[in-house]
């Protein structure tokens, strides 16, 4: 999958054995929402658990994410996203927006790369496909791109010296979608957290908002435009859209954070909650749970983790340029637990 910011890629495990310890308890429980999927690496590895998942994203790079692992299933897509895969790796690249904004503008890719990029997603957009099988195709080449690119992980600026892997040829692979899960399809929404919560009557619920004033849309506007194809205009050195500008989560505000996740908690339709949320958060543990307590009985674990790659190497400007160094590189990751009666761990 591709390098996130947050992603819960070491806590993944983790979050799947809570859940499942929690239908062990309560053998009905066999849905579960993610309001706030990103990556969808947790709603992926839940169908895999065997759980229906349901998955939302306001941004439009993520929500395809999640149509292709939560939504999309193999036995389905498979023959004709590794025929149409194998076309695009076979495709030569013809300049475009993509090259001119993220390789000449900018450097975040090779223009070998971003040349190919273009020719690829134009002919993605000329097939018309089925949702699931345009979303299979989409994340192919989006990972495709970022195993190709010149950053730390992160959009909000490019390295000053091209990474090695810039170098290597952009090639597609077919994702690893799974089958349908027993339980039953997935479903993928693109929804306002709350609009989305009104859509979803799950038997657990799995928050990881947003928790500070880090933008996904803003450290993956690359992927948005790609995943878009709405070619639109860009500013600064990073070349991002002009919708960063002006899309805002209440999630990103010290003011607003406490009022969002209140809401989120009073109207959750779910027999119990697992919440993800980083010490590096808006929301004090205290706070949390304070919250939290008004929807039943509240278990915290915690996690312990080196923060992300862009932290290890330091502090760099718009340019590139290294201009000082973090204050500290550890954080912790806390998973907070709701059930109706106290619940325990599962053992390691």
């Amino acid at each position: 999958m591709i390098k996130y910011l947050g992603s819960k890629r070491l806590l993944v495990g983790d979050i799947v054995r809570i859940i499942e310890s929690l239908q062990q308890a309560d053998p009905s429980i066999a849905t579960v929402g993610d309001l706030f999927s990103g990556t969808a690496r947790v709603g992926q590895a839940l169908k895999r658990a065997g759980f229906r998942v349901t998955a939302n994203d306001h941004n439009t790079y993520a929500a395809t994410l999640a149509r292709c692992y939560v939504e999309a299933d193999r036995e389905t897509v498979l023959s004709d996203a590794t025929a149409l895969i194998r076309e695009f790796n076979a495709m030569a690249g013809e300049p475009g927006y993509f090259t001119r904004t993220f390789c000449e503008e900018s450097r975040f890719f090779q223009a070998k790369n971003g040349a190919r990029v273009d020719a690829i997603r134009e002919a993605i957009g000329g097939l018309k496909l089925d949702p699931q099988l345009e979303a299979v195709v989409l994340v192919a080449l989006m990972e495709a791109a970022d195993r190709v690119d010149s950053t730390t992980g992160v959009q909000m600026a490019y390295l000053k010296a091209w990474a090695p892997r810039s170098f290597q040829d952009l090639e597609l692979r077919m994702p690893d979608v799974l089958s349908q899960a027993p339980s039953g399809p997935g479903h993928a929404l693109e929804l306002d957290a709350l609009d989305a919560l009104r859509a979803m009557d799950v038997d657990v619920l799995y928050l990881d908002p947003p928790y500070n004033q880090h933008k996904y849309l803003g450290n993956y506007h690359i992927w948005e435009t790609l995943v878009r194809w709405d070619k639109p205009e860009a500013y600064g050195i990073a070349r991002k859209r002009v919708d960063c500008r002006e899309r805002r989560s209440d999630f990103n505000s010290k003011k607003s954070i406490v009022t969002a996740m209140e809401r989120i908690i009073a109207e959750a339709k779910c027999r119990a909650m697992v919440v993800s949320f980083s010490n590096e958060g808006y929301l004090s543990r205290e706070v949390l749970e304070a919250i939290l307590t008004k929807r039943g009985h509240v278990t915290v674990l915690s996690y312990a983790y080196k923060r992300y790659v862009g932290a290890q190497i330091g502090v760099f400007n718009p340019r590139g340029e290294k201009v000082g160094k973090t204050s500290h590189t550890g954080n912790v990751e806390n998973i907070y637990v709701v059930t109706p009666e106290p619940w325990s761990p599962p053992v390691a």
